[in-house]
């Protein structure tokens, strides 16, 4: 059957450009976003530093942010040093924070009444006392994290900026495995200059999903925010639930010399200080960090951080 006549469209059908049917930024926005946080970030860290470092505020610089991967950060990276993993809101978007091993042991020397001075050779693994100021960083960091993104963005409120808190760390970054080998991230580096030889570096790391989350975008141009979902079991069903793990809490990591440990006798006094943060461990790995306090005339801790809740809901 033939129609008794041409069909003529009404109107023209609507072209929308890339540009407005794009849900976020794409990494070319990403990375200068992330320059400019990086300087912000830089003079936080300054005076941020300085009561760690004797009193004067160091010189903190940042590189230009450019695309990497774990393997090469891996290659760069000492086999000891302050490697933390931080969660951009939740575990789905993570960011690596690595520190270098001398300045943290320089900085706990500070603590403890010392001159500054690291241990040489470097230690194997970090001591408590270190792995307590790594946590102390930790908290520091997130903090000024998420005010310098906050300010880069330009949103009025931290509040306004996912949390970033740390889920893990360790001292040997293969065996922290923050991300998959093909994952590319965007990388920036800070040079602190406290005076030393040579600057100290602090190395962040994240995949573009990470980056665009800190920027108030859920979803950006080409940028996957999880790459690699992993289902993990529930802790509290069976067959987990019922497992007993012994776990130890920390309250002193002291150093004595010889000659007092050699004189030691009963009625003696030792001078002892315990950390407002009480690392909780099962085995090698800090699960919670507490405070301590007593309940029903008995010693207590009060969970101030946990990071397995965490990682079980990733």
């Amino acid at each position: 059957m033939k129609p008794q006549r041409q069909f003529i469209a009404e109107r023209a059908l609507a072209q929308h450009c890339p540009e407005l049917l794009r849900k976020g930024p794409g990494k070319d926005e990403l990375l200068p976003l992330l320059a400019r946080m990086g300087e912000r970030l830089a003079r936080r860290l300054s005076g941020a530093l300085a009561p760690m470092l004797g009193g004067e505020a160091p010189v903190v610089q940042c590189t230009t942010p450019r695309e990497s991967d774990i393997e090469s950060i891996t290659r760069s990276t000492a086999k000891l040093a302050a490697n933390s993993l931080l969660a951009v809101g939740d575990p789905s978007t993570p960011m690596l924070v690595s520190i270098e091993a001398e300045p943290v042991l320089r900085i706990v020397d500070r603590a403890f009444g010392g001159k500054g001075e690291a241990p040489a050779p470097l230690p194997d693994t970090f001591p408590m006392a270190a792995e307590l100021m790594i946590a102390r960083l930790e908290m520091l960091l997130g903090d000024h994290l998420t005010t310098a993104c906050a300010a880069t963005s330009g949103r009025v409120a931290n509040s306004d900026v996912p949390a970033i808190i740390a889920m893990r760390r360790d001292s040997s970054l293969p065996m922290l495995a923050p991300f998959p080998a093909e994952q590319v991230l965007a990388m920036l580096t800070m040079e602190v200059d406290d005076g030393g030889v040579l600057p100290w570096l602090m190395t962040f790391a994240m995949p573009m999903g990470t980056l665009a989350r800190l920027f108030g975008h859920v979803d950006a141009e080409g940028v996957t925010l999880n790459n690699v979902r992993h289902t993990l079991a529930n802790p509290l069903e069976r067959p987990f639930g019922d497992v007993p793990l012994p776990v130890a809490a920390v309250l002193v990591d002291m150093t004595i010399p010889f000659s007092a440990i050699a004189s030691l006798a009963p009625g003696q006094i030792l001078p002892v200080a315990v950390a407002r943060q009480v690392p909780l461990r099962v085995g090698d790995a800090t699960i919670a960090h507490g405070a301590i306090g007593t309940m029903d005339d008995r010693m207590a801790i009060q969970i101030t951080s946990a990071f397995a809740n965490s990682r079980s809901q990733s």
